[in-house]
C-alpha cells in the first residue's frame, strides 16, 4: 500500500524513498498499477504550463496509456504525481484551479492521447440556484438523517458500504476491495480532507470523502447504501459542501470531472450555473 512505504521527516513534509518499488498494487480508478517506481525527480508532462507549484512540488510516479474507466473503447493517461511535501489549503486551491484531481496520497490529470471529454468542473457558490427538488432533498435530509463532518476513517461498515456501491453501479472491475484499498483510495490523503458521514436510526448510509482547500471544497468521492436512493445521497452530499463552503466563506466547490457520456458523471450538470476548464480556461456553463 501506498502510505507504508512513505515516510515522515517533518509534520508538513513528505519524502519519496528514492528507487523503491510498491509491493502493493496502487487502488487508482478500479484498476491496479504496479509496479510504481521513482526514477526522476522531474515532471515528464512538459507539454502545459502547470504553473510553478506543480512543477516544483510534485513528480511523476506513474505514467502509462490504460484502458479508459470512464468511456468504452477510448484509451486514458493519467499521470500520478506525488506531492514532494505535505500540501496546505492555499496549495490546494491552486492545483485545483490547474484541473487537478486528487486520489489517495496522489494528484493526477487527465492528459490522454485522442480525447477531451473528461472536463473539471466547479460552482462558484455565491451564484448556485438551489432547485425545488433540491431543496426537498435537504429537507428530507434535515428531519430524517443524522450527518456528521469529521475525519476519515476506515472500518468493516465503510468498507461494507463502499462495496456494495460499487457492485450495485457496476463501478468495480477487479472484485471488492480490503481495507487497505479503501484506506489508500479514501483515508489517505496529502491535504486537509474530513468525511461526511449520512446515518438513518444509528445506520450507516453515505459517506462523502471532501477536501478542504482555503477558498475552496473539493469533492472526492462518496459512495451510499444502493437500498435507500430515496435520499439521493449523492446530489445530497454536493449540497451539504455547497452550505458549508458558504458558511465559511468559501467560492468554489469542485466536483470533479464532467464526462456527457458517462451515467455517472453527467449527473454533475444540474447544478448550475458552473464553470468548465476548457483550453485552460474556466468559463460559464
Amino acid at each position: 500500500m501506498v502510505v507504508g512505504l512513505i515516510r515522515k521527516s517533518s509534520e508538513t513534509t513528505l519524502h519519496w524513498p528514492a528507487g523503491i518499488s510498491l509491493a502493493r498494487p496502487v487502488f487508482f480508478m478500479d484498476q491496479q498499477h504496479s509496479p510504481i517506481v521513482a526514477q526522476s525527480t522531474t515532471r515528464l508532462d512538459t507539454k502545459e504550463n502547470a504553473g510553478d507549484l506543480a512543477a516544483r512540488d510534485l513528480v511523476v510516479v506513474y505514467d502509462s496509456l490504460q484502458e479508459c474507466p470512464y468511456l468504452d473503447s477510448q484509451v486514458a493517461r493519467m499521470p500520478l504525481e506525488y506531492p514532494r511535501r505535505r500540501l496546505f489549503p492555499d496549495d490546494l486551491d491552486r492545483l485545483l484551479e490547474l484541473g487537478y484531481r486528487r486520489t489517495g496520497s496522489m494528484l493526477y490529470r487527465t492528459a490522454c492521447p485522442n480525447c477531451r471529454e473528461c472536463i473539471p468542473t466547479r460552482l462558484d457558490v455565491t451564484e448556485f440556484r438551489i432547485t425545488r427538488s433540491m431543496k426537498r432533498i435537504l429537507n428530507r435530509a434535515d428531519r430524517q438523517l443524522e450527518v456528521r463532518w469529521g475525519k476519515p476513517q476506515v472500518d468493516a461498515e465503510r468498507l461494507r458500504l463502499f462495496n456494495a456501491h460499487r457492485e450495485a453501479r457496476r463501478l468495480s472491475q477487479r472484485g471488492p476491495a480490503d481495507l487497505a484499498d479503501y484506506h489508500e483510495f479514501l483515508v489517505a490523503t496529502c491535504v486537509e480532507t474530513s468525511e461526511i458521514a449520512f446515518r438513518v436510526d444509528g445506520q450507516l448510509i453515505g459517506i462523502a470523502i471532501v477536501d478542504l482547500g482555503r477558498d475552496c471544497v473539493n469533492a472526492v468521492y462518496t459512495h451510499f447504501d444502493p437500498e435507500y436512493g430515496r435520499y439521493c445521497i449523492g446530489t445530497l452530499a454536493i449540497l451539504k459542501q455547497i452550505q458549508w463552503a458558504i458558511q465559511t466563506s468559501r467560492v468554489y466547490v469542485y466536483l470533479g470531472l464532467f464526462v456527457a457520456e458517462n451515467e455517472h458523471l453527467n449527473y454533475k450538470d444540474r447544478f448550475r450555473p458552473q464553470q468548465r476548464l476548457v483550453d485552460g480556461q474556466w468559463r460559464n456553463v
